[in-house]
């Protein structure tokens, strides 16, 4: 299993903005994908910023490349959801998940 993960920051607002078009537009499309697997996404609210970090999982890099296309280490962000945040980051970063440890959450 391979770890998509992307970090963002926003206003507090712009995180609200973000985390709405994340849940209704962005993983409807990441669940109709072959090999996606799930995303968490993550917020720390401290300051005057919040920051957001995405992480997707999929089966293969493979997969990745179907949905990010033909350069997996750049970050998709529709233009929506780019208005929501303050800033974020360009390129991703791709990490083999070598130890899983499932949980009662």
């Amino acid at each position: 299993m391979i770890a998509r993960v992307w970090s963002a920051s926003a206003t507090a607002g712009g995180a609200d903005r973000y985390r709405e078009h994340f849940t209704a537009t962005v993983l409807p499309q990441l669940h109709g994908l072959d090999g996606f697997l799930g995303a968490e996404l993550m917020e720390d609210g401290t300051g005057d910023r919040t920051h957001l970090l995405v992480v997707t999982r999929w089966e293969t890099r493979a997969a990745i490349e179907r949905f990010a296309g033909d350069e997996p280490g750049r970050a998709v962000v529709e233009p929506a959801a780019a208005a929501a945040l303050i800033d974020f980051a360009s390129t991703v970063r791709h990490y083999e998940v070598t130890v899983r440890a499932p949980g009662a959450g």
